[in-house]
Protein backbone atom coordinates (compact mmCIF):
# COMPACT_ATOMS: atom_id res chain seq x y z
CA UNK A 1 0.00 0.00 0.00
CA UNK A 2 1.11 3.55 -0.87
CA UNK A 3 2.29 5.54 2.04
CA UNK A 4 -0.13 8.59 2.98
CA UNK A 5 -0.02 11.31 0.60
CA UNK A 6 2.86 9.66 -1.27
CA UNK A 7 0.34 9.69 -4.70
CA UNK A 8 0.59 13.69 -5.52
CA UNK A 9 -2.02 14.99 -7.79
CA UNK A 10 -0.62 18.05 -9.19
CA UNK A 11 -2.35 21.22 -10.17
CA UNK A 12 -2.23 24.80 -11.12
CA UNK A 13 -2.43 27.72 -9.28
CA UNK A 14 -2.96 25.56 -6.35
CA UNK A 15 -2.07 25.40 -2.79
CA UNK A 16 -0.14 22.05 -1.36
CA UNK A 17 1.45 20.84 2.32
CA UNK A 18 4.92 20.00 1.36
CA UNK A 19 6.70 17.33 4.12
CA UNK A 20 9.44 14.74 4.71
CA UNK A 21 11.85 13.43 7.42
CA UNK A 22 14.62 12.15 7.63
CA UNK A 23 15.56 8.17 6.43
CA UNK A 24 14.47 6.37 9.99
CA UNK A 25 13.32 9.55 11.40
CA UNK A 26 16.65 10.81 12.09
CA UNK A 27 17.74 14.07 12.31
CA UNK A 28 18.21 15.84 9.21
CA UNK A 29 19.33 19.20 10.89
CA UNK A 30 22.78 18.69 13.32
CA UNK A 31 23.51 22.35 14.35
CA UNK A 32 22.18 25.82 13.65
CA UNK A 33 25.27 25.81 10.03
CA UNK A 34 22.49 23.28 8.78
CA UNK A 35 19.45 25.39 9.26
CA UNK A 36 21.26 28.55 7.74
CA UNK A 37 22.20 26.25 4.68
CA UNK A 38 18.93 25.41 4.11
CA UNK A 39 17.38 28.81 4.20
CA UNK A 40 20.03 30.32 2.35
CA UNK A 41 19.01 27.24 -0.45
CA UNK A 42 15.56 28.20 -0.23
CA UNK A 43 16.24 31.87 -0.74
CA UNK A 44 18.20 31.18 -3.62
CA UNK A 45 15.65 28.95 -5.22
CA UNK A 46 13.14 31.44 -4.55
CA UNK A 47 14.39 35.23 -5.02
CA UNK A 48 14.12 36.51 -8.61
CA UNK A 49 17.61 36.51 -9.99
CA UNK A 50 20.10 39.08 -11.12
CA UNK A 51 20.83 37.70 -14.30
CA UNK A 52 21.87 40.67 -16.16
CA UNK A 53 23.93 41.85 -12.61
CA UNK A 54 25.44 38.33 -13.13
CA UNK A 55 26.32 38.49 -16.40
CA UNK A 56 28.01 41.65 -15.75
CA UNK A 57 30.71 40.19 -12.67
CA UNK A 58 31.45 37.86 -15.22
CA UNK A 59 32.51 40.16 -18.42
CA UNK A 60 33.65 42.97 -15.63
CA UNK A 61 37.43 43.30 -15.74
CA UNK A 62 37.71 44.34 -12.00
CA UNK A 63 35.96 40.83 -10.61
CA UNK A 64 38.11 38.43 -9.00
CA UNK A 65 38.05 34.35 -9.78
CA UNK A 66 35.84 34.01 -6.95
CA UNK A 67 33.38 36.45 -8.00
CA UNK A 68 32.84 34.97 -11.32
CA UNK A 69 33.08 31.55 -9.97
CA UNK A 70 29.54 32.58 -7.91
CA UNK A 71 28.27 34.40 -10.10
CA UNK A 72 28.25 31.31 -12.94
CA UNK A 73 27.14 29.55 -10.09
CA UNK A 74 24.01 31.35 -9.62
CA UNK A 75 23.04 31.69 -13.68
CA UNK A 76 23.60 27.52 -13.93
CA UNK A 77 21.20 27.00 -10.83
CA UNK A 78 17.94 26.62 -10.79
CA UNK A 79 15.05 29.73 -9.48
CA UNK A 80 11.69 29.43 -9.41
CA UNK A 81 10.45 32.58 -7.99
CA UNK A 82 8.08 32.76 -10.67
CA UNK A 83 6.62 29.27 -10.08
CA UNK A 84 6.55 29.03 -5.95
CA UNK A 85 5.21 31.03 -3.90
CA UNK A 86 6.40 30.07 -0.09
CA UNK A 87 3.30 30.79 2.26
CA UNK A 88 4.50 28.93 6.01
CA UNK A 89 6.99 26.82 6.68
CA UNK A 90 8.90 25.21 9.45
CA UNK A 91 11.98 22.96 10.01
CA UNK A 92 12.12 20.60 12.78
CA UNK A 93 15.38 18.56 13.73
CA UNK A 94 14.15 15.11 11.62
CA UNK A 95 11.42 16.99 9.44
CA UNK A 96 10.21 20.13 7.46
CA UNK A 97 7.05 21.71 6.51
CA UNK A 98 6.40 24.03 3.61
CA UNK A 99 2.65 25.85 2.35
CA UNK A 100 3.38 26.51 -0.99
CA UNK A 101 1.71 27.35 -3.99
CA UNK A 102 2.51 26.87 -7.36
CA UNK A 103 2.04 28.27 -10.58
CA UNK A 104 2.32 25.74 -13.33
CA UNK A 105 1.55 21.96 -12.41
CA UNK A 106 5.03 20.62 -12.32
CA UNK A 107 6.57 23.35 -10.30
CA UNK A 108 6.50 21.39 -6.83
CA UNK A 109 8.33 18.57 -7.95
CA UNK A 110 10.89 20.17 -9.89
CA UNK A 111 11.66 22.56 -6.79
CA UNK A 112 11.63 20.68 -4.35
CA UNK A 113 13.55 18.14 -6.43
CA UNK A 114 15.95 20.28 -7.17
CA UNK A 115 16.15 21.00 -2.99
CA UNK A 116 16.43 17.97 -1.17
CA UNK A 117 19.23 17.17 -3.50
CA UNK A 118 21.17 19.99 -3.31
CA UNK A 119 21.12 19.92 0.59
CA UNK A 120 21.71 16.20 0.89
CA UNK A 121 24.85 16.49 -0.92
CA UNK A 122 25.31 19.44 1.10
CA UNK A 123 24.95 17.17 4.70
CA UNK A 124 26.48 13.70 3.54
CA UNK A 125 29.49 16.22 2.53
CA UNK A 126 29.87 18.09 5.41
CA UNK A 127 29.35 14.57 7.69
CA UNK A 128 31.17 11.62 5.49
CA UNK A 129 27.85 9.88 4.95
CA UNK A 130 26.63 8.56 1.76
CA UNK A 131 23.00 7.29 0.94
CA UNK A 132 19.97 9.14 1.05
CA UNK A 133 18.99 11.63 3.64
CA UNK A 134 15.26 11.28 3.69
CA UNK A 135 12.45 8.22 4.50
CA UNK A 136 11.05 8.83 1.13
CA UNK A 137 10.21 11.15 -1.78
CA UNK A 138 8.44 14.08 -0.47
CA UNK A 139 5.04 14.29 0.64
CA UNK A 140 2.63 17.07 -1.10
CA UNK A 141 -1.31 17.02 -0.51
CA UNK A 142 -3.38 19.81 -2.47
CA UNK A 143 -5.50 21.76 -0.03
CA UNK A 144 -8.87 22.21 -0.32
CA UNK A 145 -10.38 25.21 1.15
CA UNK A 146 -9.76 27.94 2.61
CA UNK A 147 -10.66 26.40 6.31
CA UNK A 148 -7.67 23.68 5.55
CA UNK A 149 -5.33 26.56 4.12
CA UNK A 150 -5.71 28.28 7.30
CA UNK A 151 -5.51 25.42 9.47
CA UNK A 152 -2.69 24.15 7.77
CA UNK A 153 -0.76 27.44 8.61
CA UNK A 154 -1.48 27.18 12.29
CA UNK A 155 -0.07 23.45 12.29
CA UNK A 156 3.05 24.04 10.53
CA UNK A 157 3.76 27.26 13.15
CA UNK A 158 2.70 25.14 16.16
CA UNK A 159 5.17 22.37 15.18
CA UNK A 160 7.84 23.36 17.60
CA UNK A 161 5.26 23.25 20.48
CA UNK A 162 4.84 19.48 20.11
CA UNK A 163 8.23 19.33 21.60
CA UNK A 164 8.14 21.90 24.57
CA UNK A 165 6.49 21.07 28.00
CA UNK A 166 3.61 22.53 29.04
CA UNK A 167 4.76 23.36 32.49
CA UNK A 168 8.13 25.38 30.40
CA UNK A 169 5.00 27.01 28.68
CA UNK A 170 3.45 28.18 31.48
CA UNK A 171 6.59 29.40 33.56
CA UNK A 172 7.26 31.60 30.80
CA UNK A 173 4.27 33.33 30.12
CA UNK A 174 4.34 33.69 26.93
CA UNK A 175 2.84 30.85 24.57
CA UNK A 176 4.86 32.04 21.64
CA UNK A 177 7.91 31.46 22.79
CA UNK A 178 7.62 28.12 22.27
CA UNK A 179 7.62 28.89 18.26
CA UNK A 180 10.98 30.25 17.97
CA UNK A 181 12.54 27.73 19.31
CA UNK A 182 12.76 25.98 15.00
CA UNK A 183 13.24 28.24 12.48
CA UNK A 184 9.74 29.18 10.86
CA UNK A 185 7.89 31.88 9.18
CA UNK A 186 6.40 32.80 12.11
CA UNK A 187 8.26 35.97 12.49
CA UNK A 188 6.76 37.24 8.97
CA UNK A 189 3.26 36.90 10.14
CA UNK A 190 3.37 38.79 13.78
CA UNK A 191 5.96 41.38 12.00
CA UNK A 192 8.89 40.95 13.55
CA UNK A 193 10.74 39.97 10.43
CA UNK A 194 10.26 40.86 6.41
CA UNK A 195 11.55 37.91 4.11
CA UNK A 196 11.78 38.63 0.31
CA UNK A 197 10.75 34.97 -0.18
CA UNK A 198 8.65 34.61 2.57
CA UNK A 199 4.51 35.46 1.71
CA UNK A 200 2.27 35.52 4.35
CA UNK A 201 -0.28 38.46 3.01
CA UNK A 202 -2.79 35.97 1.96
CA UNK A 203 -3.40 34.25 4.99
CA UNK A 204 -3.17 37.62 7.19
CA UNK A 205 -5.87 39.00 5.20
CA UNK A 206 -8.02 36.52 7.01
CA UNK A 207 -7.18 38.12 10.28
CA UNK A 208 -7.45 41.48 12.16
CA UNK A 209 -4.69 44.14 12.41
CA UNK A 210 -6.71 45.75 15.64
CA UNK A 211 -8.51 43.54 17.04
CA UNK A 212 -5.70 41.25 19.07
CA UNK A 213 -8.63 38.35 19.39
CA UNK A 214 -9.12 38.03 15.94
CA UNK A 215 -5.55 38.10 14.81
CA UNK A 216 -3.61 35.47 13.61
CA UNK A 217 -1.34 35.33 16.51
CA UNK A 218 -4.39 34.55 18.68
CA UNK A 219 -5.42 32.27 16.21
CA UNK A 220 -2.37 30.25 16.44
CA UNK A 221 -2.29 30.02 20.21
CA UNK A 222 -5.61 28.25 20.01
CA UNK A 223 -5.95 24.70 20.19
CA UNK A 224 -5.23 22.75 17.05
CA UNK A 225 -8.18 21.46 15.46
CA UNK A 226 -6.24 18.58 13.87
CA UNK A 227 -9.64 16.49 12.41
CA UNK A 228 -9.93 19.41 9.96
CA UNK A 229 -6.68 18.83 8.19
CA UNK A 230 -6.06 15.23 9.50
CA UNK A 231 -5.69 13.77 6.28
CA UNK A 232 -3.15 16.98 5.23
CA UNK A 233 -0.52 16.08 7.75
CA UNK A 234 2.48 14.19 8.67
CA UNK A 235 1.63 10.36 10.15
CA UNK A 236 3.13 10.18 13.75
Amino acid sequence: MPAKNSIKIYCENSYYHIYNRGVEKRLIFLDEQDYKVFLSYLRDYLVPKDEKGLRNILSSPTSNYKEKAQALKLIRLNNFADEIILVSYCLMPNHIHFLIKQISSNSIDRFMNSLCVRYTMYFNRKYKRVGSLYQDVYKAVLIENDSQLLHLSKYIHQNPLKKLPKSKLASQGDVLRGYYMQPSSLPEYDGQRQTEWVHPEEILGFFSKENPQLSYQAFVEQTEDLPLIENLVLDS
